[in-house]
């Protein structure tokens, strides 16, 4: 069943084939890059359509509607005569994957892509151009849909061959980690994780989990300063950011399970300690504090009696209703750069929260 849900970008996307700009191959099927499910999809049957998307709660959308998914990498060496794409605001990750999705598009065959006006649409299509010459564009709902000439050649091959490689993992922080472009403070430490960080208490002890753990930073930190954490779960929605994850902590001290999941749909395990730098935006810029409430219940629901969750937060975001809700005691240890740490401890006795 196809969301319902409003996607300017998405529907944008799709406009050349309702508007009868552009035809949907007879034969050999399409790749659709970071695709989302959405009713465009659906409009119009779309045979051979294979989606690809690293975002687990948007991967689990598309595969509920019956789209064919497949794993970045995946039959590398297919060529498609479509390849659609919606390309992320961060640049080097853009045009990585731009590149990419040329190298995938068969002899004759087009790229066809969509950027919000406010999230640099000219810039990409700039991009596309400087990849493969002529384009095509179109724009409505505030997006820009372009797409290439059949392709024939022309494609700039030394150009295509540097952006592939933009976003390959590297290393950051002086050599203490590999990150990448896109990944959530890829080449930092953020400012909030570091404020965690510096109050988090060396007694947490047993099962720990870690929510929204990006490259890792936070579970290596974790297991640095608190001896007695004997097991880690890393959770992580991003498929591209738990691979750097489980990179990062080849080396670690205890057992650690690497879990692409969504958290707001709770947590799988029973855990001691839970820590977490929750998300407070979805895939758009617009604030999702149900986010990080859903972060913190799920925390609550997984941790043992008297089990602790210490998690860092910007400071106007709502959620001190949710924390006294699911936890027997909560305090606010820090408030410094706009963010707050904040310890919650499952009462002892009692069922489990709701």
């Amino acid at each position: 069943m196809p969301t319902d849900r409003q996607d300017d970008a998405l529907t944008t996307l799709m406009l050349p084939f309702a508007n009868g700009l552009l035809d949907w191959p007879e034969a050999g099927g399409a790749l659709f890059l970071r695709a989302r499910d959405g009713w465009p999809l659906h409009r119009q049957p779309l045979p051979g359509l294979v989606c690809e998307q690293g975002f687990r709660p948007e991967a689990k959308a598309l595969a509920h509607s019956g789209l064919a998914l497949r794993e970045e990498g995946e039959a590398a060496d297919r060529r498609f005569p479509l390849v659609m794409l919606l390309p992320p605001r961060q640049r080097a990750e853009s045009r990585a994957l731009m590149a990419r999705a040329v190298a995938a598009t068969a002899p004759g065959g087009r790229v066809l892509a969509c950027v919000p006006n406010n999230e640099g649409a000219r810039s990409a299509e700039d991009d596309l151009k400087h990849l493969v010459g002529k384009v095509s564009s179109l724009s409505k709902h505030k997006c820009r849909v372009f797409w290439s000439a059949p392709l024939e050649g022309g494609v700039d091959a030394d150009l295509l061959a540097r952006w592939r490689d933009l976003d390959a993992p590297r290393p950051v922080l002086d050599g203490r980690f590999h990150s990448r472009p896109g990944v959530f403070a890829w080449d930092r430490v953020d400012t909030a994780s570091a404020l965690l960080v510096e109050h988090l208490p060396a007694d947490l002890r047993g099962r720990a989990a870690d929510l929204g753990a990006g490259f890792g930073y936070l579970s290596h930190a974790l297991l640095g300063r608190c001896a007695g954490i004997s097991a880690l779960d890393v959770f992580e929605a991003e498929a591209r950011a738990l691979a750097l994850a489980r990179r990062n902590l080849a080396d670690a001290r205890v057992p650690v399970g690497f879990h692409w999941h969504d958290v707001t749909e709770g947590l799988p395990g029973r855990y001691d300690v839970v820590v977490s730098n929750p998300p407070f935006h979805g895939q758009g810029r617009g604030d999702r504090p149900d986010i990080g409430r859903r972060f913190i219940q799920a925390a609550a629901q997984a941790l043992e009696p008297g089990g602790r969750l210490w998690m860092v937060a910007n400071r106007h975001l709502p959620y001190e209703d949710v924390l006294d809700a699911a936890f027997g005691e909560v305090r606010v240890h820090a408030q410094r750069d706009g963010f707050k740490v904040i310890e919650g401890t499952r009462a002892r006795g009692g069922g489990r929260p709701r």
